[in-house]
């Protein structure tokens, strides 16, 4: 029955692409220039600190969050992370991973407080965001290639478009999540739109929204690999490389290093969530 193709998809994508990069390169090299400047300064900061500046300065942050246990654990973790001569990918893939984060919480933090206020826009926006998350990540990385060209930048995009979804739907989730009650009576009480939305459901969908930002660090994680095959850095490249070279030892200190960052920041976001 279904032995003859007869629906062209691919052909009409290939043809969409082709005519977005003849046509609209210019303008997509364009939105390169923000992220390039984000990634390249947390890049070339990160990498001028001291190791010890570095170490001290997120052992602070989790002991301030997470207790003492996680500040000794995190000060372990980075300096085994040094001695394992992963120090400048971690680097790397820290500022990519907080370029990507910035820039989701910048578009998904908005995007999920109109989705949480009005139903109309959420259910029109729930498509593109099912469609996001179940993409498989490779596909973003061929029509990144042709319209952003290789290299960080490049890496740092795709990141974006696959861990938005979730500061998006947890942002929603928890304006939506704020009792009508507490609304009502700050409109009782003659607070305007603005003024409930800054002053009662922000801060008590805070603890849900910081649960989205944790599941988007996550995710970009977990992209800092795939995004390697495009030319980014980072700990990804001695993944890639290992794999290529069939380096099984080199694989699994690159992935070591990304677990050990992975845990880290969870439990800081975790303890971030769990103070607000």
């Amino acid at each position: 029955m279904f032995e003859d193709k007869v629906i062209p998809l691919d052909s009409w994508v290939s043809q969409c692409v082709d005519w977005l990069v003849e046509n609209y390169r210019d303008f997509f090299q364009s939105l390169k220039w923000p992220v390039d400047q984000t990634l390249n300064g947390l890049d070339a900061g990160l990498n001028w600190l001291h190791p010890l500046a570095i170490i001290a300065i997120i052992s602070f942050a989790a002991y301030r969050f997470s207790g003492k246990g996680l500040a000794f654990f995190s000060a372990v973790t980075l300096v085994l992370i040094g001695l394992l001569g992963l120090w400048e990918d971690t680097m790397t893939t820290l500022a990519m991973v907080l370029s990507s984060v910035v820039f989701c919480a910048m578009v998904g933090i908005p995007l999920g407080i109109w989705a949480g206020r009005s139903d109309r826009f959420e259910a029109a926006l729930r498509p593109m965001l099912d469609a996001m998350q179940t993409t498989p990540a490779f596909v973003y990385l061929v029509p990144i290639v042709m319209l952003f060209s290789v290299g960080n930048v490049a890496g740092v995009l795709a990141t974006i478009v696959f861990a938005l979804p979730p500061v998006i739907r947890l942002t929603s989730l928890g304006i939506r999540q704020v009792h009508p009650e507490l609304v009502e009576a700050a409109q009782a009480f003659g607070a305007t739109r603005w003024q409930v939305l800054c002053r009662v459901q922000i801060p008590l969908a805070m603890p849900t929204i910081m649960a989205g930002l944790n599941q988007t660090i996550m995710m970009a994680l977990s992209m800092v690999v795939i995004a390697a095959l495009i030319g980014a850095g980072g700990l990804g490249s001695p993944v890639i490389l290992g794999l290529n070279t069939l380096d099984i030892g080199q694989a699994v200190t690159g992935g070591l290093g990304i677990v050990l960052i992975a845990i880290i920041l969870d439990r800081i976001t975790q303890g971030m969530a769990r103070k607000k």
